[in-house]
């Protein structure tokens, strides 16, 4: 089992940046991607970034450019930092773990974009 416990959610104006922490633990050996996805209510949930234990990110077309995922395999932390937020950005964002098929995931923390 993988525990993943995210913080740094939290309302900000549009144009202003916010940056998420998520801590793993337990089974952390076989993690191999970690990740940050979004979901919005009555939506599905969605991919926003992506990192490999590699380093290798990959992008949601809509944050590329604004949002920066990086890990630190040392302290078992992935990172979120996003800047230029906007409204659309307003969801409740989920820190994800991959081992094989296997994703574990973090309770979410709400993230709100208003002026």
């Amino acid at each position: 089992q993988v525990q993943l416990v995210e913080s740094g959610g939290g309302s900000v104006q549009p144009g202003g940046s916010l940056r998420l922490s998520c801590a793993a633990s337990g089974s952390i050996f076989s993690i191999s991607t970690m990740g940050w996805y979004r979901q919005v209510p009555g939506k599905q949930r969605d991919s926003v970034a992506t990192i490999s234990s590699g380093g290798r990110t990959n992008y949601a077309d809509s944050v590329k450019g604004r949002f920066a995922i990086s890990r630190d395999n040392a302290k078992n932390t992935v990172f979120l930092q996003m800047n230029g937020l906007k409204p659309e950005d307003t969801a409740v964002y989920y820190c994800s773990a991959h081992r094989g098929t296997v994703i574990s995931w973090g309770q979410g923390t709400q993230v709100t974009v208003s002026s």
